[in-house]
């Protein structure tokens, strides 16, 4: 099945990624990590802004007292309340300071998502991408940092189902949906949901549904798929573009799906390579909680 698709951002980001549907600003967040901005749209005026960070940037999510906690290079950090559209992280008038730091050469932050406690799941990966040179860590609102995972490739989509007992995660060279059993702050009893097939492309970004379906961009792969909560995959929405990246609900009533782009490693892009594109009315989605830090 293919659904129609629609421009919601016209850009060139190098790595577009991690769209996030900011409730309460009622605004759409995503990232060029590559870029090292912060970017959010309004749907509903038009209105975009750019906040550059002083280092690349894997994930930004809203904080439950305003602001923003941003994956970045060499650890997690947090913005104040201000408008994300200002000035650079060195020069923000409300504020950057780290939560927690913790310098790897040849490693870089990659996609994060927040739990339903309120946690963020960070992901990080080697420029390298070399096999177990990542990790996955839940990082509390005090800065407390527990790995999970200590032996990832590419750390990416990390999504809770509808009542919270469940968490998917991806890490993307091994072209699986895996799923883990959740009691609302450990993991464990790791399983695979579904295998992408080889030609098909590489699981990236996840966002769950309202019906606890998991959808899934293929980076090379040219679409967004959904997998029932058994694995059964019953959707695609196919795109022009090769790399889609991730994928999040937004929008009023939370039944629009943004997609995020990249086109970095491509000789001859897609004129939409690197832009957010929507599908409006694709599902339900599901509230996302804001970082409790």
């Amino acid at each position: 099945m293919t659904h129609a698709y629609e421009v919601a951002v016209l850009a060139e980001a190098a790595l577009g990624e991690g769209p996030t549907w900011d409730a309460e600003a009622r605004r759409l967040i995503w990232i060029d990590i590559l870029g090292s901005r912060v970017h959010t749209y309004d749907p509903v005026s038009g209105r975009r802004t750019v906040m550059a960070t002083e280092q690349h940037v894997g994930a930004a999510k809203p904080r439950a007292g305003g602001g923003l906690v941003v994956n970045l290079r060499d650890g997690v950090g947090l913005y104040g309340p201000g408008d994300p559209g200002g000035p650079g992280a060195s020069g923000d008038s409300d504020g950057f300071r780290w939560l927690h730091r913790e310098v790897v050469p040849g490693r870089r932050a990659n996609d994060a998502a927040v739990a339903p406690d309120g946690a963020l799941w960070v992901g990080t990966m080697r420029y390298d991408e070399a096999p177990g040179g990542g990790t996955l860590s839940r990082v509390a609102p005090d800065g407390t940092v527990e790995t999970v995972l200590d032996d990832v490739a590419v750390s990416n989509g990390t999504g809770w189902s509808p009542d919270g007992r469940l968490m998917y995660y991806i890490d993307s060279p091994t072209r699986r949906i895996d799923v883990f059993d959740f009691d609302g702050r450990r993991a464990t009893n790791r399983r695979e949901l579904a295998v992408v097939e080889e030609g098909d492309g590489f699981p990236d970004g996840l966002t769950v549904d309202a019906d606890g379906c998991v959808w899934v961009a293929l980076w090379d792969g040219g679409a967004v798929r959904r997998y029932t909560p058994d694995g059964k995959l019953d959707r695609v929405v196919e795109l022009p573009v090769t790399r889609p990246t991730a994928c999040a609900f937004g929008g009023a009533d939370l039944t629009d799906l943004y997609i995020t782009t990249a086109r970095t490693g491509l000789e001859a892009p897609h004129p939409l390579a690197g832009s957010v594109l929507v599908v409006p009315g694709a599902g339900k989605g599901l509230p996302q909680p804001p970082f409790a830090g």
